[in-house]
């Protein structure tokens, strides 16, 4: 059903490769800029200066800081959590690894308090592509169960350790929001698996998000075609690299060149040529009108605009480019308290837009 003329309106500009955009409950925006700074969006646009507090990051190629989300509570208990590349000491010196942490944002807004490390990745590698790093807080019955996913990506050259269950790597892992290990995860006990795995085969997941039913959806970034849509549940295999609705950069075939294999998902939806997608949002409002309730919004960074996905029964039924096109590389799409969706676009002077109708 076709919805409302769209125009993006500037909330903010002068951000250095903003990575995600969370809503304070003031009416602010608090936004992680890759780098490795983390900042506070004010009243008429104004960057707040970073905040204090945040551990060191490795910023080379796509790491740095990434996703950050706020606890379900943070009115009351001003509790968050980002992840980010986190760089090597020691023997691990110059490999890197996606790592998630908790934190209170202070009283005056300035700093990071009580910082935690709830998850390091094993193993770490001396790479700087496909962390992954998007957070979601589980929500069952319309009410957190105390634990977190968060998307892993496979670090690109070692794409066979996403369906290796004793490696971190190409999972989705979900802990608890205190680092502990939720006793039904689908591999608990398990000694030829790593606890906190959720769902494998995945290869570089930069969208997550609950839909209205409280599943997890996401997606993730295929190899030149094959970006791919999927609802992960506890235990499953999503395939990467053995399928994949995709081809090596350059051509040619990866592994058999297979696209099913008995006991791996089908992805819900796939684009072929690849969209390079990144940031997505139900729209749960009334914003833009009936039609689009529902719907799944999902940021392309590759052809700079946004795609709508009508969902009917936890299934894709059809997909349209929306209007207008951005000309920037969308990074992050959210649904604000306010119904309109929110944008970042990823450059050196990336933007904050509100997506609203035409008059």
């Amino acid at each position: 059903m076709a919805g409302p003329a769209l125009s993006p309106h500037i909330v903010a500009e002068g951000l250095e490769h903003p990575w995600a955009l969370a809503f304070l409950p003031d009416g602010r925006f608090l936004v992680t800029e890759r780098p490795g700074r983390m900042r506070i969006v004010q009243a008429g646009g104004r960057l707040g200066p970073p905040l204090r507090g945040l551990p060191a990051v490795d910023a080379r190629g796509q790491g740095g800081l990434l996703d950050v989300v706020l606890d379900s509570d943070f009115a009351r208990n001003r509790r968050l959590y980002f992840c980010y590349s986190e760089p090597g000491i020691s023997a691990d010196r110059g490999k890197s690894g996606t790592a998630l942490a908790s934190a209170r944002l202070s009283d005056d807004g300035s700093a990071l308090e009580q910082v935690k490390t709830l998850f390091a990745p094993r193993p770490r590698y001396d790479s700087t592509l496909h962390f992954g790093c998007r957070i979601v807080e589980r929500m069952v019955d319309g009410r957190s169960d105390g634990t977190l996913f968060l998307t892993l990506g496979e670090r690109s050259s070692f794409k066979e350790e996403a369906q290796n269950l004793k490696s971190h790597l190409g999972k989705i892992v979900r802990v608890g929001k205190d680092g502990s290990i939720p006793r039904d995860n689908p591999f608990a006990g398990r000694r030829d698996a790593f606890p906190e795995i959720w769902s494998y085969g995945h290869r570089n997941p930069q969208g997550a998000t609950l839909a209205p039913d409280g599943s997890l959806w996401m997606h993730e970034h295929g190899p030149q075609g094959g970006d791919e849509v999927n609802r992960p549940e506890p235990g499953r295999n999503h395939g990467w690299p053995v399928i994949t609705y995709g081809e090596n950069y350059g051509g040619g075939s990866i592994g058999a060149g297979i696209t099913h294999k008995d006991g791996m998902e089908q992805p819900l939806y796939q684009w072929t040529p690849s969209i390079a997608p990144s940031g997505m949002a139900f729209i749960t409002s009334d914003r833009y009108g009936p039609g689009w309730k529902g719907s799944l919004v999902v940021g392309s960074l590759k052809f700079q605009r946004l795609e709508r996905l009508s969902i009917r029964d936890g299934k894709v039924t059809s997909a349209e480019t929306l209007e207008p096109r951005l000309g920037q590389r969308v990074r992050d799409v959210r649904q604000g308290p306010d119904g309109w969706l929110y944008v970042l676009t990823d450059s050196p002077d990336g933007q904050l837009l509100r997506i609203a109708t035409t008059p």
